[in-house]
Formats: structure tokens, C-alpha cells, sequence
């Protein structure tokens, strides 16, 4: 059954959400039959600016409370409704007619509104021959409403508290529709019985087992009997057609459109990728990191739609490339996986993010050995209420400080300390899934991934979400017939708002809060986001205080504290003469924007604008343009060899690589030049005879020599051993003067210095003489 969109009284109704009179509205009925296909659960991608330990875990719903997105609003609700003991439901929704997004969300009692007297055929329900289904709607008013604000936040504009039915008691709120789900590892293990011919009973009894109890397993005997039909049958059926139709359409019309289909012959059943241009070169200039995200393949979403995204240079969502997901089995997400890197030109990304699914981790252990493979914390989160509901049940706080101990904690030793008080508080030293976790913490816990690029913005920030990038455009009512639709609209949003950020950044100065020629510097080279979080690094300076520990000649450490805060100092370690600084905070390691701490530093020690080695060019305003991610040239299909446009945006891209490392020394100049000489002969000589190499190269150049003499432009002929011999030379010569300019920088740093102090303390006896004349 399918459910269509409605409007109020046909119509389409329009009112003003905070965001300007231009901001039509849709109002939509996304699920009116719970009885026959479920509640459109509170399961989706959560923001990644929320989490629920930002807020007290026994807090009720009340108009005002803000969340950073519509789906922290959900999962708070659901949270609330699990302790109170309902189920909760997706109401209505309101689009906007601007971009076709939501921007304003009713999460309600499951038991709101009444069933239709009529069934699917028009028929009254007493003609039915199927048997009469007990009655679960009964006019309940319980709910809440969300509205999206100007600033992106959403607010409760209403809340409903009082239901009109009786509530459920703890030991059965896990039957409840919305906090049962059939999670990542349980379906592995269900497919791996089922596979093994075990029937849903025999699968229930092991995973009761495996869960400690029935209330632990996390969902019903149905749910599962439903997970093992469905998977039994999980093709694209008819709809298929149409996504086959639409992707052939896209290849015709751009030969750097690609797709691919496992296996040959069945297309119904086999895994479904494809990666279009734009994702391509998204991937050669933003590709560091990458998201896995899987949360529409589970059994509650009609599409097992799974994209991979990644951040650009404003930190929006990125799309990389797009899967259906029809086989779960490791073989088929392994060539998964190596299909989509060979269109990446075989390019790995530093770091990945999935869910812990054990088939996901094996496949992405098998492809991507030398990425950082790391665990969504917010899958992670929502196992846990389920694993642990009678923990959650019977301490109300476990959930606040379980987060804390997460998310809060700096150092490893501090972890482990809050991670054994969670063991003892709340009883969960014999709990099997709890100290599973724990084996696998490197790989979700964010103190043991500081060392490696993410691009989040804070180590200890309540994000790590999977990246939403369809978020508002596909849900639970989505089907395969319309896949396609919003796939393409949420690219086009996306596109928009990526224009309009680029928009802001190179026509809108922003305002600079400090006289520091580094403030000014960063303005000029980060896109706005990344330079206001630049910005408040650089602020929180003010606050601190920098003071030297050990002095090797070279490195120098520093122990840098906020002012009242000495007990939370910092480590920092300062090259002087290659200008290279490393802080104990690893926040440069993991976001690619410079600490505070660092920054607190590099004023302590005269470094007046930002070294280049600490401006990650993916966070600037050029991002996109020159040296991208991918080091080798974009490889073509043979099919797109012939577009005339797509080689010469190739060949300018290495151009521009060869003339940034040409220029950087008069060595390396030299070669270039030579370098490019040769080329343009070998150019010459195949487009063939009568093309002379001037018409390539200048040939009025004259070579830069730094030998005293050869002053006519000409190179000298050098055998290979002379010129070994002489490059040696000049190397070292380079090595000395090197050295001695550190050297003389290092001196005038201290005369400068030296000229601060004497200065202050002149200016200190002026006043006191001033005073003196005054009395």
C-alpha cells in the first residue's frame, strides 16, 4: 500500500513560519494507516549538533525548548515517550513551496486520530472478510509540534501532555511500535540463522539469549518474522525499472555518469551504484573523509537507499555517490566498495565513517585497510537503548552520564576512570554488549581519534551522526518510484545552498574582532564558517596564558592553561625554525583548524600570520579551484576521451600542480623549464610535422642560472654525473643559506622582542612620572 500525500480541504495552505512571505507551505498526511505498515519511527539520520546529554534526561517537552535540527526534536520526543510509556508517531509536515523542504514537523501519540471506517477497496468495514483488528486509535491529543527558525534551529511551538488513554508500565514499553527495531548486528545474525534454515522462533530464542532477556532484543517476535519475509524478497520488483531507465537517461546524456549493477544477469537483486560528474569532482577536492551512510536500508524504509557523502569546504554535506542496497552479505558491500573507488580513480580516503554493522566492518577492513574506519556514535547511542532498556528504565540519569563519559571526556586515562564508574554504578560489569563496546572503543570513542582528519568541528561536539545529506527528502514513505524525484531535488538544494555560501563568503566582509594580522590573513583565505570558528579560537586567546617548560634550542614546549583554569593545561611543542607547533588537543588533527592553544603560542612567539602548512586548503575559499585531493590526474572513461573540455580541465589541474612545485626554489625552476622543453618537443612531434616547439614554448625565455656566468640564457651541457654532482651542490648551498636565514630570523624575533619589553617599560615610567608631576 501506498501512501499519497494530502492537503488540507484539497488545498494547499499557506502561512508564515518566521522565514518571509515568500515561504509557501505544503501540508502533507505522510501515514495514516498504522495498523498495516507501522508509525514512521523515530529512525533516521540525527543532526549532527545534538545530542540528548545536552539536556536533562528526565525533561519533558515544553514551547521554547530548541533543538539544532527536526530529527533531535524526534528522538527526544521518542526518548520522552520511552520513559512515560507511549509510542510515537510522524504526523503532519509542512514543505516549503521555496525548496521543498521541511520546516515544520507533528510528532504525535500513536494513538491520535481514529482509524477510517473503510478499507483499501472503498468497502465498509463490515463487509470485510478478514478479521476485525482491535482498535488502536482513540482520539489521543498528545503531542508536539517543531517549526524551523531564520537561524536553522527548530523550536516547540506546541505540546500536548495529557493522553486520554492509560500509559504502558517500563517492563512492556519495548513492545511499543517506536522503540522497536530490528538494529544492524541483529540483522547479520538473523540472516546468518536464517540462512542456516533456523525459523523466526529459533532465531528468537538466541537472540533472547545473546540479549540477556526478551526486554532486551529490542523488538518483537512479528519484527522479526516480518525482517526474515521481507529479506527474502528484497528486490527492486517494478520499480527497478524506472531507477534502471533513469540512470541509463543520465549516462547518455553525460559520458562521466557512471553506474554499475552486481552480477549480470538478475538486476532486480544485485546492488545498485552510481556516481555521477559533479560527485566525482566533489570526491578529487573533498574526499579526506568519508560517510557510509546505511540508515535507509533498515527494514523500516522502503527504499535500502545508502549514500556516500562527505563535507565541503563550508562543512555541508557533499555527495559522493549513491547505492540501493538489495544483498547485505559481505561479498556484495565489498564490491560495493571497490567499485566505487575505481571511479575515484582508486583514490582512499583518510578516514570513513558506518554504522557497526559486522558485515560493513569487515568489508570496509578488506578495501580500505590503511583508511581510519570509525563507528557513528548516534547508531551506537540508540543501540544502547535498546540493549540496555532495563538499565535506562531503572536509572534515569544512566543515559546523561553514559553520554558525558562519551562525548565529555579529554584523555584516555579520564575515559577509562568514568567508563569503570560506569561499570560499578549501574550493575553493567556482566553486561555482554556493554563490554563489547568497550573492545571496539578506538573505533567510536572520540579520545582515541584525535590523530586522524574527520573534519568535525570539535573533538568533544554532540555531532557524529551519520551525514544527513538527503535528510528531508527521503523518509519512510519514500518508494522507489519516487526515489529519483527527490534524489534529484535534495542535489539541487544542496547545490543552492553551496552557491549562496560562496555568495556570503566572497561579497560579505565579515567582522574582525581583534588587530592581529592573522585575524585579517584568515579572512581573506577561509570560507566564512570555517574562518568564524577560526575567529573564536582566536578570541579564546585572550583568555590564555602560554608559559615555556623546556627549551631544546629547536623545539620549544610550552604548558598553555586559561586564566583560573591551571588544573586543564595543554602541551604544546613549537619547531622555531620550521614554524611547526603541535598541541596535546589534537583539534589540528581532527578538524584541520588551528587550536587556541596553538594560537596562544604562536603569539607568545612573534608568528604574526597563520603558517601555510596550517591552512588545510579544503577549508578555504579556493577549494575548489587548483591542486585537488586526488594527486594523480582525474582518469577519464574511455568513452569521454574525446570532450575537448574535460582534457583541458585535466591538463590544467597538473599544470598548475607543476608550476606551484616549478617555482618554489631556483633549483627546482631550472628543471621545470628544462622540463617543459622537452615536453613541448614530444607535443610537437605528435601533432605532427611543421609544428614548431616555439609556438609551445617562449622561446625568448631565458633560463635562470645561479652559476656566475652563463649569462646569454643559454643552458649548459652537463653529462649525468656532472649534473648529479652540481644539483648536489646547489642543494646544499640552498641547506646553508636555509640555516643562516633561520638564524638571522631567530635574532631579529629577540631584538623584537627585546624592543616590545623596553618599550612597555618606558611607557610604564612615563605614567609614573606623569603621577609624579600630578601630585
Amino acid at each position: 500500500m501506498e501512501f499519497e500525500p494530502l492537503t488540507i480541504d484539497n488545498a494547499v495552505i499557506e502561512f508564515d513560519m518566521g522565514s518571509g512571505e515568500e515561504d509557501g507551505i505544503d501540508i502533507e498526511h505522510p501515514d495514516e494507516e498504522e495498523e498495516d505498515y507501522g508509525d514512521q519511527i523515530m529512525e533516521g539520520s540525527i543532526s549532527q549538533d545534538f545530542f540528548a546529554s545536552d539536556l536533562d534526561s528526565n525533561l519533558e517537552p515544553f514551547e521554547g525548548m530548541e533543538f539544532e535540527s527536526e530529527e533531535a526534536g524526534r528522538i527526544f520526543y521518542n526518548s520522552y515517550a520511552r520513559r512515560i510509556g507511549f509510542s510515537t508517531r510522524v504526523s503532519v509536515y509542512h514543505r516549503s513551496r521555496r525548496d521543498g523542504a521541511i520546516i515544520c514537523r507533528q510528532i504525535v501519540c500513536s494513538r491520535q486520530g481514529f482509524r477510517h471506517d473503510r478499507d483499501r477497496d472503498g468497502n465498509s468495514s463490515e463487509s470485510r472478510s478478514k478479521r476485525q483488528r482491535a482498535v488502536t486509535r482513540v482520539g489521543c491529543k498528545a503531542m508536539i509540534m517543531v517549526k524551523k527558525q531564520d537561524s536553522g534551529k527548530w523550536i516547540v511551538s506546541k505540546f500536548v501532555k495529557e493522553h486520554n488513554h492509560e500509559l504502558v508500565p517500563p517492563d512492556k514499553v519495548h513492545s511499543l511500535r517506536s522503540h522497536r527495531h530490528v538494529s544492524g548486528p541483529a540483522r547479520s545474525l538473523i540472516d546468518t540463522l536464517q540462512a542456516a534454515g533456523i525459523g523466526p522462533s529459533g532465531v528468537m530464542s538466541v537472540l533472547i539469549k545473546e540479549s540477556g532477556g526478551a526486554n532486551n532484543v529490542g523488538f518483537t517476535t512479528v519484527d522479526c518474522r516480518n525482517y526474515m519475509s521481507g529479506s527474502k524478497q528484497k528486490t527492486l520488483g517494478t520499480g527497478g525499472q524506472h531507477v534502471l531507465g533513469y540512470l541509463r537517461k543520465m549516462r547518455a546524456e553525460n559520458p562521466n555518469f557512471f553506474f554499475a549493477i552486481q552480477g549480470d544477469n538478475d538486476h532486480s537483486t544485485g546492488n545498485i551504484l552510481w556516481v555521477d560528474a559533479n560527485s566525482r569532482m566533489n570526491y578529487n577536492y573533498f574526499g579526506d573523509t568519508v560517510t557510509f551512510d546505511t540508515t535507509y536500508r533498515t527494514n523500516r524504509y522502503r527504499v535500502p537507499f545508502a549514500p556516500f557523502t562527505g563535507l565541503n569546504h563550508h562543512g555541508q554535506p557533499v555527495l559522493f555517490g549513491c547505492a540501493i542496497i538489495l544483498n547485505e552479505s559481505e561479498a556484495s558491500f565489498v564490491w560495493l566498495f571497490e567499485t566505487w573507488l575505481s571511479v575515484m580513480s582508486g583514490t582512499h580516503p583518510i578516514s570513513i565513517t558506518t554504522d557497526q554493522d559486522r558485515v560493513i566492518r569487515a568489508a570496509v577492513s578488506h578495501v580500505f585497510p590503511n583508511t581510519r574506519h570509525r563507528f557513528c556514535r548516534w547508531s551506537i547511542f540508540r543501540e544502547a537503548q535498546e540493549k540496555l532498556s532495563t538499565v535506562y528504565q531503572s536509572y534515569p540519569n544512566f543515559e546523561a552520564e553514559f553520554r558525558k563519559c562519551v562525548n565529555m571526556t579529554e584523555t584516555i586515562d579520564e575515559f577509562e576512570m568514568c567508563w569503570e564508574t560506569l561499570l560499578q554504578r549501574f550493575g553493567l560489569v556482566e553486561n555482554e554488549w556493554f563490554q563489547s563496546m568497550y573492545l571496539v572503543r578506538e573505533q567510536w570513542v572520540p579520545v582515541y581519534l584525535r590523530d586522524t582528519f574527520f573534519g568535525d568541528m570539535s573533538i568533544t561536539q554532540s555531532s557524529d551522526s551519520i551525514n544527513s545529506y538527503f535528510d528531508g527528502y527521503i523518509n519512510a514513505s519514500t518508494t522507489i518510484q519516487i526515489l529519483v524525484k527527490q534524489y534529484e531535488k535534495a542535489i539541487a538544494s544542496r547545490h543552492e545552498k553551496e552557491v549562496k555560501a560562496d555568495y556570503d563568503t566572497l561579497n560579505t566582509a565579515p567582522v574582525l574582532k581583534t588587530p592581529s594580522p592573522m585575524e585579517k590573513q584568515a579572512a581573506s583565505l577561509f570560507t566564512r564558517r570555517m574562518f568564524m570558528k577560526f575567529q573564536e579560537e582566536l578570541v579564546e586567546t585572550l583568555a590564555i596564558t602560554a608559559t615555556k617548560t623546556e627549551d631544546s634550542g629547536t623545539i620549544t614546549t610550552y604548558r598553555v592553561a586559561k586564566f583560573g583554569e591551571d588544573h586543564k593545561a595543554y602541551s604544546v611543542s613549537f619547531h622555531v625554525f620550521e614554524m611547526k607547533a603541535s598541541c596535546s588537543c589534537q583539534m589540528f588533527e581532527f578538524s584541520g583548524i588551528v587550536c587556541r592553544h596553538m594560537l596562544a603560542v604562536f603569539k607568545v612567539t612573534n608568528v604574526l600570520t597563520l603558517p601555510s602548512q596550517y591552512v588545510l586548503k579544503r577549508w578555504t575559499r579556493n577549494a575548489r579551484s587548483g591542486v585537488v585531493v586526488n594527486e594523480r590526474a582525474v582518469e577519464l572513461p574511455n568513452n569521454s576521451r574525446e570532450s575537448l573540455t574535460l582534457r583541458f580541465n585535466n591538463l590544467r589541474q597538473e599544470a598548475i600542480k607543476f608550476v606551484e612545485e616549478g617555482a618554489k626554489s631556483l633549483h627546482t625552476y631550472n628543471v621545470a623549464i628544462e622540463a617543459l622543453h622537452e615536453v613541448a618537443k614530444k607535443v610537437a612531434a605528435a601533432k605532427g610535422p611543421g609544428i614548431g616547439v616555439g609556438s609551445l614554448v617562449n622561446g625568448s625565455h631565458q633560463e635562470v642560472n645561479a652559476s656566475e656566468g652563463n649569462q646569454s640564457g643559454q643552458s649548459q651541457s652537463f653529462t649525468p654525473d656532472e649534473k648529479d654532482k652540481k644539483i648536489l651542490e646547489l642543494m646544499n648551498e640552498l641547506d646553508t643559506v636555509n640555516q643562516r636565514c633561520e638564524i638571522y630570523r631567530g635574532n631579529l624575533l629577540g631584538v623584537l622582542k627585546y624592543m616590545e619589553e623596553q618599550k612597555l617599560k618606558l611607557s610604564v615610567k612615563v605614567q609614573n612620572v606623569k603621577l609624579n608631576l600630578k601630585d
